[in-house]
């Protein structure tokens, strides 16, 4: 368990990175007290929390205990953390001036996901949106659309096939994963310097083109050998990896160099970002001359 300090208005939140999980848990008497200004944020939490567990709130029945260092006295005490979708759920029902920002943008984000079950294609406009706010090119964005298609295609097949949505998805990507990079997901995440973040959005183009050729080759030999298992689903997975790590290996042989880099998306862009400037000052300088 990694142990993180997360500032919000200058103000210190405990959180640990829960490796098994992939995903951050935060402190929740360090967020209650930024939100309210309570002199006396553990007993504001002790009362809230006891409200909610009578009132059946499962977000806080479900919260976690970690041994967090206290800025006190510096030792560790068991401390309640909440994932990020229980710390939501518990910022909603907080009475203050500072929680309505967060409580405005969930509306929001409701809002725009009944929108997009009423209009499909604004999930993708949306999506275009986004990419372009974080800075990747139009051509990185229309390859990493046609992967979000191909993934979908495979999705639809693994369901069609019995495969249960969740941790058997996620074996089966894990097979296919290693297949083809010679990595399981959770390695791969780990060069790039990944938590959280989706590993696709983190993939160079050659690297999203060949998780896409790896993707499609599942679907294409699932729907011809049609299994009827996940052991069966679990051998095509790997199959169709083989197919996309024939690719890459054919690639590397040709170019000499390895197709799987540690670079992610803000490394990724930070070098078109330096080449683009560059060619700038080096257009400038010619046009000066």
């Amino acid at each position: 368990m990694e142990n993180k300090i997360q500032l919000f208005e200058n103000k210190k939140i405990r959180s640990a990175w829960d490796e098994e999980r992939e995903e951050w848990l935060f402190s929740v008497v360090d967020t209650v007290g930024v939100l309210t200004d309570s002199p006396d944020p553990n007993n504001y939490w002790k009362v809230l929390k006891s409200r909610l567990l009578k009132e059946g709130n499962r977000s806080v029945t479900n919260c976690n205990q970690l041994k967090l260092r206290s800025p006190k006295d510096g030792k560790r005490y068991r401390t309640d953390v909440a994932n990020m979708e229980q710390l939501l759920r518990i910022i909603q029902v907080i009475p203050s001036p500072k929680a309505e920002p967060f409580k405005m943008w969930l509306a929001q984000v409701g809002n725009e996901r009944i929108e997009e079950t009423i209009d499909p294609e604004l999930t993708i406009e949306r999506a275009l949106a986004t990419y372009l706010r974080k800075g990747y090119s139009r051509e990185w964005i229309n390859q990493r659309l046609q992967a979000i298609q191909v993934r979908k295609e495979l999705t639809d097949e693994w369901q069609d096939r019995g495969i249960q949505q969740g941790i058997e998805y996620a074996l089966l990507t894990d097979e296919i994963t290693k297949a083809w990079s010679g990595m399981s997901t959770r390695q791969y995440k780990k060069l790039k310097g990944l938590k959280k973040e989706n590993l696709r959005d983190n993939m160079s183009t050659a690297e999203i083109i060949l998780n896409m050729l790896a993707e499609v080759s599942t679907t294409e030999i699932s729907k011809a050998v049609r299994p009827t298992s996940f052991e069966e689903s679990r051998q095509v997975a790997k199959s169709g990896g083989e197919v996309a790590g024939n690719a890459r290996r054919d690639m590397e042989q040709r170019t000499g160099r390895s197709v799987i880099t540690s670079q992610n998306a803000v490394r990724l862009n930070s070098v078109v970002t330096e080449l683009i400037e560059k060619v700038a000052d080096d257009t400038s300088q010619n046009e000066k001359e």
